[in-house]
């Protein structure tokens, strides 16, 4: 019983880690674009 309890939470933990990675990903070339995008309006401004 205990182990069959304890299988469940490390299941739910390795989607949760692909979730944040995912997000990480998002913020990061969100944020890049962001730079660049404002970057290109100083250059040709």
């Amino acid at each position: 019983m205990s182990a069959n309890r304890k299988r469940p939470p490390a299941l739910r933990r390795k989607p949760n880690e692909e979730v944040n990675k995912k997000a990480l990903i998002w913020l990061i070339s969100s944020f890049g674009l962001i730079v660049i995008i404002v970057a290109l309006l100083l250059i040709f401004s």
